[in-house]
Formats: structure tokens, sequence, C-alpha cells
């Protein structure tokens, strides 16, 4: 046995939309509820209390199909603005107990545990700490399920087995027996494909997964990846590997009265604004530009432009009217708008093409536009051509970005 020292604290908050939302509106409070994106009933729940999760309500349940499952459920829309609020005063309030090492997402973080702090008394001291800390200056209904081991991945998965509002300690002296309860799809990295490409190679069970060498994994995996889940599993410190910026892009799911061509397209221009916003913020600079429409009946359509890299709004607002022109089935509702900047670069590594000099008023006016609403507020100045779009295309939020309220719009 290597007696690794307990090293990471994971925090999963548990339901964590649907517990805001039963912060805010107190007649909510031990009730199932659904909250989804677009209030229809072609669309889907983003979250589910656990009053809903008891009768099968899941993410990704369509609404309709919610109804069905569990009848008294209350559907409220998602409020993007006051997660990411709500964010920022739960990282306050770890932060009152222990470091937060790094945000993960919306509803997860983990804290390095100092080496003073690793005895199984001291841990249980800090995440009583945490939980009282935010039931005391956040709320009592928004918790937390909090896991500890030998690394961050451990960590995590001792979270998900306490759930909700748990702590569990997985010491080096209770691997792998402490995943033999669990469904192979219950550990963290394993989906439905990895699933089967696990049963093609004859493990069909976590305790044949823990008992495999190394190089098996490697070869189910198809290279370093399975590597490093065998670290992770056996306890090591694995490094976090370094990724870059590959794309910036927003998404969204039209209501019922915005899916006529006419409504659909001064949404896409939002869409495509707001990257434009995220992407100067950053500073960086995009190449390309992507659109993808999905029809409500009939197939979709994808197009793409390649340019000279720009941040310019008013460039990408010319390639999306392009690119909208040039669509297929122009007569077609649309369900659900994409677009992505790509081909991205850091501005100061780039150098501009002798033949395409870069506007110096355009870049003027593109930062006079984010001065006014950062200071006046996001709806202060707009382009043309987003107008009428005051309730469209809200903030959302993705597993991997939590959006600045600087750079969204106030819906």
């Amino acid at each position: 046995m290597n007696n690794r020292p307990l090293t990471a604290l994971f925090l999963d908050f548990d339901s964590y939309f649907a517990s805001v939302e039963q912060h805010l509106q107190p007649a909510l409070r031990g009730k199932p509820v659904g909250v989804a994106p677009v209030m229809a009933a072609t669309s889907c729940c983003i979250a589910a209390s656990y009053e809903a999760k008891a009768f099968g309500v899941k993410t990704g349940t369509g609404v309709r199909e919610a109804h069905q499952l569990c009848p008294g459920i209350t559907i409220v829309p998602a409020r993007p603005d006051e997660y990411v609020r709500h964010h920022h005063r739960l990282i306050a309030a770890v932060e009152d107990c222990i470091h937060v090492e790094k945000v993960l997402s919306i509803d997860e973080m983990w804290c390095w545990l100092p080496y003073n702090l690793r005895e199984p008394h001291q841990i249980l001291a800090i995440a009583d700490n945490i939980k009282s800390t935010i039931a005391r200056t956040v709320s009592t209904h928004i918790t937390c399920s909090i896991g500890v081991s030998t690394n961050r991945w451990l960590a995590k998965m001792a979270s998900k087995m306490r759930k909700p509002n748990g702590v569990m300690i997985l010491n080096d002296s209770d691997m792998p027996e402490a995943f033999h309860e669990l469904e192979l799809r219950d550990i963290h990295g394993v989906g439905r494909s990895m699933e089967l490409r696990l049963h093609a190679n004859g493990i069909h069970s976590v305790a044949e997964l823990c008992a495999a060498s190394r190089q098996t994994l490697h070869n189910i995996w198809g290279g370093i990846g399975g590597d490093r889940f065998w670290l992770n599993l056996h306890g090591f410190d694995v490094p976090e590997v370094e990724t870059s910026r590959k794309s910036i892009g927003h998404s969204h799911v039209l209501a019922p009265d915005k899916r006529s061509p006419d409504k659909a397209l001064p949404i896409l221009h939002k869409l495509t604004q707001k990257a434009a916003a995220r992407l100067r913020a950053y500073e960086m600079l995009a190449g390309s530009l992507s659109v993808h429409l999905k029809y409500l009946n009939g197939p979709g359509w994808e197009g793409e432009m390649h340019f000279e890299p720009s941040a310019d709004s008013l460039l990408f607002a010319k390639v999306v009217q392009q690119l909208w022109k040039n669509r297929l089935d122009p007569g077609h509702s649309v369900l659900k708008l994409s677009m992505v900047l790509g081909r991205l670069i850091e501005r100061s590594n780039h150098t501009p093409s002798l033949f395409a000099r870069e506007d110096a008023a355009r870049l003027r006016l593109n930062e006079a536009i984010d001065k006014i609403r950062s200071k006046y507020g996001r709806k202060a100045i707009h382009l043309g051509c987003d107008h009428d779009t005051q309730d469209a295309a809200p903030m959302r939020i993705s597993f991997s970005h939590i959006p600045d309220l600087d750079l969204e719009d106030d819906d």
C-alpha cells in the first residue's frame, strides 16, 4: 500500500440551477422543479431538483416527458445571470474556509489541501465549515457534496458517491474496493461509447476495470488518454493538460414565435456580436465564421467563410449576412441557430497582411462600443442588425465556460 496523502478536496453543488431557483422562490422549496432554457413543450430540462429526480426527471429530459413522469413538476425558465451571481458568492464563501485552487465549472471547484491539514478530523472540520459558511452567507437551500482523496479525479468520484449534501474521504486503503459497487457508467470518463469499447475488450464491471493494466487501458482508449485514466484511477497526481482556446461560439434554440427567417436572422446577429465581444476581451482574432441551422422540418444547413484574422463586429455582421443569403431552403422555419468564430490567434501574435491593412477607424469604433457597454450596460448600444432581440438568446452557461456578466446581455 502506497499510503499516498490526501491532497484534493472537490466540491460539487447539488442540482445547482434548480437549487438556486428554490432559494430565490420559496414556493418551490421541497417541490419538484425543472429548469428549461425555453418555455416550450419542445424544450428540455437543463436541471432538475432532487424532488424531480425522484420521479426520473434528469438533465436532458424533455419538458413534455417531465410532465408525464412527474405531473406535479413546476418548469421555470433558466436565469443564467442569477446562477453566475450566486456562483461568485459561493466561491467567496468557500474562500473564507480554504483557498479555491481552480473553478472547473459553474457548479464544481477543487481545493488543494495544505500539508498541515490532511488528517481526516481536520478535513471533516473544513468540510463542515464550508457547508455552514455557505448556509450562513449564501443560502440554506444551496448545498454541496464534498469528496476528498489523493488526487482531484478520485476526489470528484468521492463527491459523486455521497450526493446530495454528503462528505466522503477516499483513502488509498479504500481502493479499489470502494468503486466495486458502482456501474461502469458511474465512473467519471466512461460514457456510453467507452462502455461499449470496454465491453468489447472483456471488461464488464468496475472491478475488472480497476484490475486492468495500464497498457490495456492505453489500447482501449487508443492513446495517452488511457494512461491518464489508469493513473488517476490508481491515485497518482496527474498534471493537467494545457489547452488553448480554438473557437468561440454561441447557439440558441428558438422559441416558437422566433422561428420564421425574418425573426431568426437578428438573433443570429446577436449571437455573433456576443461572440465578437468575448473575442476582443480575450485579445484574440478570428479567421473564420461558421453558421449552422437546424430546421424545424427537413435537414439542416451549415456554411463557413474564411477571412483575414479580425475582431471587427461589422465584418462579422457582413459575413453572417452573406452566409444567410447562401443558405438552403430559405423559406423553412429555423429551430436552432449556432455560430462559431474559428481559426483563432492571439492579437499579439498576428502579423497583418501587406494587402489587407487593418482599418484604424474600425478598431476605434469597436473599442468605443465595448467601453460604452461596459460603462452604461450591455443594452446601451448595439448594431442595428440585431434589432428586436430584447428577449431572445439570453445568456447560456456551458459546462466549461462561465459567462462574464460584463460581456452578456441583461435578459
